[in-house]
């Protein structure tokens, strides 16, 4: 099987559609882009928390190397997991992207931050930062698995999530 190169989404379905081992899995496009980056890949990093952005807040304030981080915040409407500030800090400090399982909010600070955002919706409710979530930990998100160190690819199409990165 050949791997596309540049990474696209559609591509990487093509090559690994018959894939029956668990190892490629595709999120389900329930995703919006708010950042200012539309396509983005990169290793997995992931945080695990519930209307508390404590462990995203210490992740994106720390180097990214390019990597991507997911948040599994439970799919909450409730309060925003990352907004303009910490998606500032994360295009700083060299992540590639971040995928909410959850909200966001100030989207017109999201849209210009040089980082790749995906998220449920927008909330403008902060949260409360009192309990640290569970950082670098396998996480289910819309009912997917993704592990710490998996790849991930985030284009126009789609999010889909493999467990190497793929070469030339």
């Amino acid at each position: 099987m050949s791997i596309p190169n540049p990474l696209s989404t559609c591509d990487l379905c093509d090559a690994f559609r018959h894939d029956n081992s668990g190892a490629f899995r595709v999120l389900p496009p329930v995703f919006r882009a708010y950042g200012g980056r539309l396509a983005f890949a990169g290793t997995v990093s992931t945080v695990k928390c519930h209307e508390d952005n404590t462990s995203v807040k210490a992740a994106v304030e720390s180097p990214g190397y390019g990597r991507v981080l997911v948040v599994d915040g439970g799919g909450s409407l409730r309060h925003a997991l990352v907004g303009g500030n910490l998606a500032a800090a994360a295009a700083r400090n060299g992540w590639a992207g971040l995928v909410v399982d959850g909200c966001v909010r100030d989207a017109a600070e999201l849209a210009v931050a040089q980082v790749g955002i995906r998220a449920l919706a927008l909330m403008p409710l902060p949260t409360d930062r009192h309990h640290a979530g569970h950082v670098d930990v396998p996480v289910q998100v819309q009912g997917v698995a993704v592990r710490p160190g998996d790849w991930l690819v985030a284009d126009a199409d789609g999010i889909v999530v493999m467990k190497i990165a793929p070469g030339p």
